[in-house]
């Protein structure tokens, strides 16, 4: 499909790993609008999970619903480009299985 040209990638990760995430997405080049790099937009939120028998959780108990503050990042990136961000994203994330979220748009403007 021609029309869906970009993603919009979100990304939920740790304050901690800000600085390194931006690197990553700069190394490939996501976040390129125009005549600027490394666009892209945080948020602050908090993240709720339970992790069960055999994880490896990066913070907190077995069995227990834990929450912590964390960003959810977007970036937009080019559809050819989504699987070298996404990698470049999963080298820098500390998450045992990162939440890595890939939408396509129809359009970047009307």
């Amino acid at each position: 499909m021609k029309h869906f040209l970009y993603c919009k990638i979100e990304i939920f990760i740790p304050k901690t790993h800000f600085t390194a995430l931006q690197k990553a997405l700069q190394g490939v080049d996501a976040g390129h609008i125009g005549n600027y790099d490394s666009c892209l937009s945080y948020s602050e939120v908090t993240g709720c999970w339970r992790p069960l028998e055999g994880s490896s959780p990066y913070i907190g108990k077995e069995k227990a619903v834990s929450s912590e503050p964390e960003l959810k990042v977007e970036v937009t990136c080019l559809r050819d480009n989504v699987d070298p961000t996404v990698d470049a994203i999963k080298r820098v994330h500390p998450y045992e299985v990162p939440v890595i979220n890939v939408i396509p748009l129809y359009r970047t403007s009307f």
